[in-house]
């Protein structure tokens, strides 16, 4: 006989295949994307909480710190209120998650990469991985945009796809858009630069705490489904040369799993970045962004198998 407790362990795995069957079969909004309406929320919020010029250091924390709370706090504890609610609550669990990935969008940023690399057109290239990174992308060569590509594939797996499901196995949808709404502030706010290395403080960090078992459980991932020797070598000695805590392990191991080099010199917002080199191998080639694209996939299938899994042996614990 079936019990509500039996349900209820496999209704997580169900709604995460729901809602990656929905993001395969409608893809992104075209129109109006729910993080498109909380960035321009969170710029308002900035605006009126950044303080004059000669704010001082301390305050400009204290004021990142409490736009960072201003800005998660209510809409988290409403999702949090409605979760509970029978039907409704599984229904929005799904669309809060939908809204989360990306995992198709991901695939169709890098295919137009690939495709404009395939057909020998540079600056079609640049324009459409300059879609997809923060870098400055006009001065790019071939090998360059395909790194960058890559790059994006494999850290976006994470931030856009495995993060989001991590944290809706672990706190439903409230977990999906705290991790999801603090990784927009992050990309927003989170740079070392005069106007964020203070008020961007709490975002980062936040960011980076909520980032740190999903990347891990990303870069292992992707060691099991592709050259997984390679992969967790470059994990272990070379991630702790990378800027980010987080970025380090998924792109060390995602590089190794490929094996492939990334890394390397990348300008962002006018300002030369010499970064240590990653993976093994061969250069970058338009050919290895559909194999990125692949070894993403088949993360995503190894997670949601290993979801049902888990259910599985809850049940017959």
């Amino acid at each position: 006989m079936i019990t509500m407790t039996d349900l209820s362990l496999w209704l997580t795995p169900l709604l995460m295949l729901l809602a990656v069957a929905l993001d395969q079969l409608l893809g992104e909004p075209q129109r109006f994307h729910p993080l498109v309406g909380f960035g321009w929320l969170a710029r308002r919020v900035e605006g009126l909480l950044y303080g004059k010029v000669q704010t001082s250091d301390p305050v400009r924390y204290l004021r990142g710190v409490a736009a960072v709370a201003l800005l998660l706090l209510p809409l988290t504890f409403c999702l949090w209120q409605v979760q509970s609610i029978p039907v409704l609550g599984a229904i929005i669990s799904v669309v809060v998650l939908y809204f989360a990935i990306a995992p198709r969008s991901l695939r169709e940023h890098a295919e137009r990469v690939a495709a404009a690399l395939t057909a020998h057109d540079l600056p079609a290239a640049r324009q459409a991985v300059g879609m997809m990174v923060s870098r400055d992308t006009r001065e790019l060569d071939t090998e360059s945009v395909a790194r960058a590509a890559v790059e994006s594939v494999l850290e976006n797996g994470n931030d856009a796809i495995f993060g989001a499901l991590f944290w809706f196995a672990v706190a439903g949808a409230p977990g999906v858009l705290l991790f999801r709404l603090s990784n927009t502030l992050d990309a927003m706010w989170g740079y070392r630069n005069a106007r964020y290395n203070a008020f961007g403080w709490a975002a980062a960090r936040l960011d980076d705490v909520l980032n740190y078992i999903p990347a891990r459980l990303t870069a292992l991932s992707y060691a099991l489904v592709g050259k997984t020797r390679s992969a967790l070598q470059c994990w272990r000695e070379q991630a702790p040369r990378w800027e980010s805590p987080n970025a380090g392990p998924v792109m060390a191991a995602g590089a190794g799993a490929l094996q492939v080099k990334l890394g390397g010199a990348a300008v962002y917002h006018g300002e030369l970045s010499e970064r240590p080199v990653l993976g093994c191998g061969m250069q970058v080639d338009g050919h290895d962004i559909h194999r990125t694209v692949q070894l993403v996939q088949r993360t995503l299938y190894l997670w949601l198998l290993a979801a049902f899994v888990l259910a599985g042996g809850m049940q017959h614990a």
